[in-house]
């Protein structure tokens, strides 16, 4: 399975009354995947996956599947902490007919190195479907280090990692681990570029919410060969990219959204809603790239 390029993780749409939007969230995968997007991840950190119940998060993958299935590549969010509730919620992700699961690092309780292969095998080996690894390690406290990749990528279905350690001598260790063919993400905005000259293929990117067709510029740019307008569309972005971590994501991100028409709704508690001036800050970033 090819995840694509550019691949974004999609915000979890809410109701004025905190319930999981399914409506806006199928306009909204169908919008990004007109704007650009090979593929979305759905119900992954930018879609608030910890406070989704299983239920919501399988009707999500649902309406998701339902509405761009076939057109981008539907990567499910099936991972937690907890290994027997991932395989149950990656079972359940296949029946209805995702593309591919994205699998988080085990957060809290903090596993070795073999704890953390122990679990990603687990979980793979009870799924058809093809899994990115996800190593985000300043949320969940560990770190899969490039020789733990290496050793899940020998897994027939372990096919790619969504990388965001934001260290690039550790993105330079995972490209000579991993075989040809294994997929590496930038897990950040603003790393796409230096890691695509690393020989990353792309990014799951959440800046592609607001800003997919440049982004999709930038990556094709690059992998053609115009490292100029590459380099060009990097810098543009550049404050963007950073902005719209002003805090944690996705407050910053829906808020932004919602600036640009979007009604996504607010985030669930323990996450509150940006302050007056990171809206300020996030309206000056959206007006600079002509957003609004």
């Amino acid at each position: 399975m090819d995840f694509g390029r550019l691949i974004t993780a999609m915000v979890t749409p809410f109701t004025k009354d905190g319930a999981v939007d399914y409506a806006m969230a199928r306009k909204l995968a169908k919008h990004l995947v007109q704007s650009g997007s090979d593929g979305l991840v759905v119900a992954g950190t930018t879609g608030e996956s910890p406070t989704l119940t299983k239920e919501e998060k399988i009707e999500l993958f649902r309406a998701v599947v339902d509405e761009v299935g076939g057109q981008a590549a539907v990567i499910a969010g099936t991972g937690s902490y907890n290994t027997q509730e991932s395989i149950l919620t990656t079972q359940a992700a296949e029946k209805v007919g995702v593309d591919g699961v994205l699998l988080v690092a085990p957060y809290y309780n903090k596993p070795s190195q073999e704890g953390l292969y122990q679990h990603f095998r687990a979980v793979a080996e009870s799924t058809h479907l093809p899994v990115m690894l996800y190593n985000i390690p300043g949320r969940t406290s560990v770190n899969v280090t490039p020789a733990t990749v290496e050793r899940l990528a020998a897994l027939d279905n372990v096919v790619a990692v969504k990388e965001a350690a934001g260290q690039m001598d550790q993105v330079s260790e995972l490209m000579r681990a991993v075989p040809d063919g294994f997929a590496v993400y930038s897990g950040d905005d603003s790393l796409t570029l230096p890691m695509l000259a690393l020989g990353a293929k792309g990014v799951v990117s959440v800046a592609s919410h607001l800003v997919a067709g440049k982004m999709k510029d930038m990556i094709n740019a690059f992998s053609t060969g115009n490292i100029t307008l590459a380099t060009k569309l990097h810098l543009e972005l550049f404050p963007l990219f950073k902005g719209i971590f002003i805090t944690t994501n996705p407050v910053p991100v829906k808020a932004a959204l919602a600036m640009v028409g979007w009604k996504t709704g607010g985030v669930r508690l323990p996450l509150v809603e940006a302050t007056k001036e990171e809206r300020n800050t996030l309206k000056a970033l959206l007006e600079k790239q002509g957003l609004i």
